[in-house]
């Protein structure tokens, strides 16, 4: 199969980049060399999509790239590239399907959770409403510009995806620092959703969703059972034979890190109701084999 994938380089693009290295991949970057020598020199590489006009040829596309939504505080710049860096990629690549005379079979483009904004601790899924704040924005606009693609044609796939916790980067990559030590904990009262999902599940749902021929629409991708983040802190200490008792004031993330804080804060338990409706089967349903596979494999 023929694969155009988008921000492969980042920390879950890696990891399907190997899940699918049978496939005929080729990876769109703004760094050539560096994609080369991160996943290798058997890929074909794109120095962005400029020199296309369609995507004749090409049984599917998968669009991960943007710009890391926690990265860096939230000024009004940095929102407009967090903005700009999901949506451009997402309409081009939208273009290119529709000016296709043989466009792909399926578009697999990510969104977040952050859709769903702040829930408190009603649980939601993707028949949901959501609440009206900068992360819902980000993505119901990323979301709108993917399902334009959507014809008899092609099949769009939006994956909200929570979460992602694997080795070596992501989520987890931050948190463990502090919890080795022994001074990790919940975040205030610890009452707020951890919607997360374990990156082998991810990217062996991107793989499902490819080869299932009834799958469109939008998906949660996260692991059934969310947790609340006392819940999360306890396991992750567990795994790891430390202590996780000492809390996280919600005041000092909210100075540290101004609006972003809220991402954090607030939290959602999010079920993914759709996604299990395709058959697709989660190995990891519940936060301690999870974090166990990752951290004691």
């Amino acid at each position: 199969m023929k694969m155009l994938i988008t921000g492969a380089t980042g920390f879950v693009g890696q990891k399907l980049v190997t899940l699918l290295t049978e496939h005929d991949l080729t990876i769109v970057t703004r760094n050539v060399n560096h994609a080369k020598s991160i996943l290798g020199q058997q890929h074909q590489y794109l120095n962005g999509l400029d020199s296309l006009d369609n995507l004749d040829g090409f049984d599917s596309v998968i669009n991960l790239a943007g710009e890391p939504i926690v990265g860096k505080r939230w000024s009004q710049q940095q929102k407009q590239r967090i903005c700009d860096s999901r949506w451009n990629i997402t309409a081009r690549l939208t273009q290119l399907i529709n000016q296709s005379d043989t466009p792909p079979a399926s578009f697999i483009s990510a969104s977040a959770i952050g859709f769903y904004g702040r829930q408190g601790e009603t649980p939601v899924d993707e028949h949901s409403q959501a609440h009206n704040e900068f992360s819902h924005q980000v993505c119901s606009e990323w979301e709108h510009l993917a399902l334009k693609a959507q014809s008899d044609k092609t099949r769009v796939c939006v994956l909200r995806i929570g979460i992602v916790l694997g080795k070596n980067g992501g989520a987890l990559a931050k948190m463990l620092p502090p919890f080795k030590l022994g001074l990790g904990g919940p975040i205030g009262k610890g009452t707020h959703g951890v919607s997360w999902i374990h990156i082998d599940d991810l990217t062996h749902l991107i793989e499902h969703l490819i080869n299932n021929d009834e799958a469109r629409g939008i998906f949660n991708a996260t692991a059934p059972n969310p947790v609340n983040h006392k819940q999360f802190a306890q396991s992750l200490g567990f795994t790891l034979k430390r202590p996780a008792k000492i809390p996280t004031p919600v005041l000092a993330l909210r100075l540290a890190m101004g609006e972003m804080a809220d991402l954090i804060v607030e939290g959602q338990f999010v079920l993914p109701t759709r996604t299990l409706a395709t058959g697709f089967n989660f190995k990891y349903t519940h936060i301690d084999p999870a974090l166990d596979s990752i951290l004691n494999a």
